[in-house]
């Protein structure tokens, strides 16, 4: 009898996922541990791993789809085997759409509380769908009544990527949906372009016209579309929703005298550049969290309906933005590290966060998060809570500003710093003494080095 392969639940966050691509194709025989195709969640791109030997008989679903977990997508058995193709195609929504309730958190954590989308199983299609260039004079299926074209966000960036007219493909996945494979047959046959419209004639320009006037007439700022959602966009509105409306937020902020952790991190790197060594200020930031988090264990807990779950381990993560949103990659035991083996790790799970290559184990797990947008030039700002984490740290840009020291007005160098605080957990006091932890070692950094 045929193995029925299914959409598995690859995070905790997982409603839907999208086959980006088959590595096999039916009929290639398969064998337990093969790669049977790549899977989109909404953290990351994964690979199917086949838990069977045989010969991969039917794909039910084309690539491109969206498909809810524990629906069929292909059929392993043994060779001529028949197989009985799943009753009702599966059409789920270009996103999942969000339940009246917010979900419960999930990437770190727990898993959601929101009700799974429960699509009906997908029929084989007929044919393997071919992709095709579309005629200039032909309006392409995946353009809706409203005008909005239908392509799946990969498609769409891989459109932008190699500079196709999307809106000028026809597309092969469900209700003609634009999908990965129509891209790639578009950049071997472009679709020939629109006509363009007649350009009408502008008036001469006043004497006494803005010089800049040309530049802001160029157009509209960008298309006017509707973007569907993708998983992990429609996972970060769910869970910001709840953070916000659940969690009793409040804000403290400290300055930190920058200069020490600047002069000790410029002499280490003048001593590294040789190995090719490079430490970031995060790096430092990050130590810094775990050692408070040691000396002040109360902040490394979470709320729960049975009592506060007190941590026994400082797991930090650190927020990575992303083509689609961000991404908390966690560095395991960030107190027992040293601040070169957190930066190797930190810029190996950055580079792999922005590649989507994380494993789930690498995105969830955290007991405290760091935010920081200093390298963008950000002087502070508030975070918003990452369930379950009791508290966020938000890292601002480090500034040459006047100070006082010693009675005299000097040019000092000040990194603000702002702790967003679950106030079921972290009381003024407790997270005071947190933050002012924080300072005490940035402010002292060799201590971070022993």
């Amino acid at each position: 009898m045929a193995q029925i392969i299914d959409m598995p639940k690859l995070s905790d966050t997982m409603t839907v996922g999208t086959l980006v691509k088959w590595l096999k194709k039916e009929g290639d025989s398969v064998k337990t541990g093969d790669m049977l195709a790549e899977v989109e969640t909404d953290k990351a791109t994964m690979e199917l791993e086949s838990f069977f030997d045989g010969t991969l008989l039917k794909q039910f679903v084309p690539a491109g789809s969206q498909v809810a977990i524990g629906a069929p997508l292909a059929a392993i058995g043994k060779p001529g085997e028949k197989v009985d193709v799943p009753a009702a195609p599966a059409t789920p929504p270009a996103a999942p759409a969000p339940a009246a309730k917010p979900a419960a958190p999930a990437a770190p954590a727990a898993a959601p509380a929101a009700a799974a989308v429960k699509a009906p199983a997908p029929v084989a299609p007929a044919a393997t769908p071919t992709a095709t260039a579309v005629a200039p004079s032909v309006v392409p299926p995946s353009e809706t009544k409203e005008g909005r074209v239908r392509i799946s966000p990969l498609a769409r960036k891989l459109a932008e990527e190699k500079g196709i007219d999307y809106s000028r493909v026809a597309g092969s996945g469900p209700g003609g949906r634009i999908v990965r494979a129509d891209i790639l047959a578009a950049a071997k046959n472009p679709p020939a372009p629109a006509a363009a419209p007649a350009a009408a004639k502008s008036p001469a320009p006043k004497a006494d016209a803005w010089p800049w006037r040309s530049v802001l007439d160029k157009g509209p700022v960008q298309a006017e579309a509707t973007v569907p959602l993708s998983n992990m966009r429609s996972v970060i509105a769910r869970r910001l929703v709840e953070s916000k409306s659940t969690i009793p937020h409040f804000y403290l902020e400290i300055d930190v005298d920058a200069a020490p952790l600047s002069t000790l991190r410029n002499n280490l790197n003048a001593g590294l550049a040789k190995d090719g060594v490079r430490l970031s200020v995060n790096d430092f930031i990050l130590k810094a969290c775990a050692a408070a988090l040691r000396a002040v264990p109360a902040v490394n807990s979470s709320w729960d309906v049975a009592g506060i779950k007190a941590h026994g381990a400082a797991h930090v993560s650190f927020a990575v933005a992303i083509d689609d949103g961000l991404i908390t990659p966690v560095i395991k035991d960030t107190d027992k590290k040293s601040v070169m083996q957190i930066s190797a790790e930190a810029k190996d799970l950055g580079k792999r966060a922005k590649e989507k290559k994380l494993a789930p184990a690498e995105y969830t797990g955290g007991t405290f998060c760091v935010s920081n947008l200093g390298m963008m030039g950000i002087a502070r700002f508030s975070a918003i809570i990452n369930p379950p984490n009791s508290a966020i740290l938000a890292v601002g840009t480090t500034q040459q500003l006047p100070v006082v020291k010693d009675g005299a007005i000097v040019i000092g160098e000040r990194m603000a710093l702002t702790l967003s605080c679950d106030h079921r957990v972290v009381d003024g006091a407790l997270g005071a003494k947190f933050l002012n932890a924080i300072r005490d070692h940035l402010e002292n950094p060799s201590l971070l080095l022993l």
